[in-house]
Parts: C-alpha cells; structure tokens; sequence
C-alpha cells in the first residue's frame, strides 16, 4: 500500500534508519524533521526496551511488558493482545503514528508516514491510497480518504508479498482503525486467517468484534472482499517502485 504519486501535496521524503524504512509526507521541511526525530526516539526507546527483556521480540503469542515499559511497547503489546498476536505485530504502524502525531502536535494539518505499507495520515484534503496486491489477479484497486483532522491508520499485511512474518495466504489484507497500532496488528490477524479465496468472508471474523476497527478489506487472487465501514474503494494505477520498501 502506499499513498499515489497524483494525491500528493507538498513535499515527499524517503528516510531509513536501521530497519525502518518510511515515506513521510507533508507541507513543510520543519514537520518532516519532527517527523525524523520522533521515529529516532522511539526507535531509540524501544531498542533499549527489547535489550532488557529480549522475548518481547521474539514472541508470536499475546505478551504482558511491565508498567516501567516505555509508551512504544505498551502501545504494541495491547494492540497485538487484542487480536491474538505477539507484540512486534505492530512496529511499523506504532512507529508511524508516533511519527504523525508529534507532526500533528507543531501544528501540521496534512501528514503522513509510510512505513513499508503501515500508514497514519491526518490530513485537510483527499488522499488516493493505492493497494498493492502483488500477483493477485485484481489491480489497481485503491482507498479515497477524505479530509481528517484526526489521525486514521490504514495498514496491511500479506502473505505473499514482503518480508513480514505471515501465516495465511492473503495477497493484502488491510484494516482502518483511529489507533494505528491496532490496524497494523488487525492487518497481520486478518492476513493469518486468509486460507483462500473461497474464506474471504470468514476471515473477518478475526476483527469482526474488535472495538475501534472500523473496516478491512482483503484480496486474494482473482477476488477481494470488504467489510465494514471503508473509505471509498476506487480504481487507480499504481506504480510499484513508488511503494515504501528497501
């Protein structure tokens, strides 16, 4: 997933420290730098974190950090609780929304950051968010998000495209939730439960009841299915070497 090349206002900057690997959007060079700053602390907090208590890492099961953990870890641990999962589930859209929020907090009205597909965004204008599904029969699918003053997270997982740790099959499976953490652990869920294309619909039942997801959509092969309350489903190209990876 990642945001399209025409939706763009402003400026578009790639940046990677260590492992991290994000696009961040907005108006001004300042918020960029806030932006930056922001990943590097919480990466900076977590690695500390992860050295003290190494199975937070490790661990693909639900996991209990103390209350001395650092803000990072007690955001991915629930999240990840929630559906099911380890916490490392949900590094990518943590980190991201971390990353926006302390945008939103100097003031910036549009914004977003990419991190290999996990996406927060606030912003005072519509964005195309395109879907990358790689061999998936289906193309050029894409999310229309209107205005938002608030931060929305949009995050995916796939079985078949990227290097992250999945159980299922799906090509995408995505999820819209407020609390970005959440969408990113959701997406990681919805996408271990993705067998085939015959049990689209059934998968959802792993967020189905989850307070604060609002919607998920999934594609497999030659279909996809959505449920819930998406953001407008539209046709727009995509270029694959516009997608937030190394």
């Amino acid at each position: 997933m990642s945001i399209s090349e025409d939706s763009v206002q402003g400026l578009r900057v790639h940046y990677r420290l260590k492992e991290t690997i994000v696009t961040i959007g907005a108006e001004d060079e300042h918020y960029i730098e806030i932006a930056k700053e922001a990943i590097s602390t919480q990466r900076s907090l977590l690695e500390a974190y992860i050295k003290s208590d190494t199975f937070f890492k490790v661990t693909l099961e639900p996991y209990d950090v103390p209350v001395s953990a650092p803000n990072i870890a007690h955001r991915m641990a629930d999240a990840c609780r929630a559906v099911g999962i380890g916490p490392m589930g949900a590094v990518a859209g943590t980190i991201a929304a971390f990353a926006v929020e302390a945008m939103l907090d100097e003031g910036a009205g549009y914004a977003f950051v990419d991190n290999g597909g996990d996406i927060a965004l606030v912003t005072d204008r519509p964005l195309v968010l395109g879907i990358y599904a790689g061999e998936a029969s289906i193309k050029d699918l894409a999310l229309e998000v209107q205005s938002k003053d608030t931060i929305l997270g949009i995050c995916t997982s796939s079985g078949t495209v990227g290097p992250s740790i999945s159980f299922g099959s799906a090509d995408a499976a995505l999820v819209v939730s407020s609390n970005v953490s959440l969408a990113d652990a959701a997406a990681t869920a919805l996408g271990n439960a993705v067998v085939d294309e015959g049990n689209l619909e059934e998968a959802f039942d792993v967020v189905r009841d989850i307070d604060g997801i609002q919607g998920a959509l999934v594609v497999k092969g030659d279909r996809f299915a959505v449920w819930g309350e998406m953001p407008r489903v539209v046709r727009a190209k995509m270029k694959p070497d516009f997608i937030t990876r190394g």
